[in-house]
């Protein structure tokens, strides 16, 4: 199985992107599923139906979200409705939505986990816990199994995968929105990488207006952060697995930059 994952789409520049690149990427790549952390896709801070549709429209098979999960509102009935969308795992029982999805591939199956770190983030269930929880539940289900982890700390991350080596088929990194080179295979088959990256504005500040993040570190007052404007960075990678073990065989990197695209920056 070929994995396509998108890192944090930003905006309407970032899913401009999404909506550039894909078509490409399939041609030249032809991945059987097509996976994006959608956390900031709605105007930089959180997720709404009609955005979501956008994105499933564009060629987006399922969602992942992160820290800004529940920034809009009307995500929870998204996530109550549309199976296609995960939140993380170890959010408390009781909140809306799965913090997992499985997609089916003709006979093949694919499990899709979502967890938040801990680590300079507030503070939720253990994500190592329920890792575990949910990698065991779940095997029995797919062969193939990718976790997202949308986590601050790179330590978080890779003790993470460190521990899920042969368990699962990759741990992916997500949240602080700077590709990471260390993309590789673990001794006993995982794919793994500190961050994806992002999709969206690439002279920016995490795909913000510069000026506004240099206001909040001067100042220590509140700004309204807007996602800005120009050219566009696309960071993804490719994971392949083998079907039979759902080990990974190798993860790649992919990264393009694209002129600024037409529409409400901030949307």
């Amino acid at each position: 199985m070929r994995i396509l994952f998108f890192g944090d789409i930003v905006g309407h520049p970032g899913r401009q992107a999404v909506r550039t690149m894909l078509p490409r990427w399939r041609a030249q790549h032809r991945p059987d599923v097509i996976l994006a952390n959608g956390e900031n896709a709605a105007g930089g801070k959180g997720l709404t139906p009609g955005v979501a549709e956008e994105l499933f429209q564009a060629g987006i098979d399922l969602l992942t979200l992160g820290n800004h999960a529940f920034a809009k509102k009307e995500v929870e009935q998204l996530l109550r409705e549309d199976d296609r969308v995960v939140r993380p795992a170890n959010y408390p029982d009781g909140v809306p939505g799965h913090g997992y999805g499985l997609f089916a591939l003709g006979e093949r199956r694919l499990a899709v986990i979502n967890l938040l770190g801990r680590v300079f983030l507030d503070p939720l269930d253990d994500p190592f816990r329920r890792a575990r929880e949910l990698v065991s539940m779940l095997r029995a289900q797919a062969m193939v199994v990718v976790i997202d982890f949308h986590a601050e700390a790179t330590s978080e991350k890779a003790a993470l995968a460190w521990m899920l080596d042969g368990q699962v088929s990759a741990v992916l990194g997500t949240h602080t929105h700077v590709a990471t080179a260390d993309a590789r295979v673990l001794p006993h088959g995982t794919a793994f990488i500190t961050d994806v990256g992002m999709v969206g504005p690439h002279d920016a500040i995490l795909g913000v207006e510069i000026d506004a993040v240099i206001a909040k570190f001067e100042t220590g007052l509140p700004q309204r952060f807007e996602v800005a404007g120009g050219p566009l960075v696309v960071n993804a990678v490719l994971v392949d697995v083998d079907d039979a073990t759902g080990r990974a065989t190798g993860i790649t990197r992919l990264e393009e930059h694209l002129p600024s695209v037409a529409g409400p920056h901030g949307a």
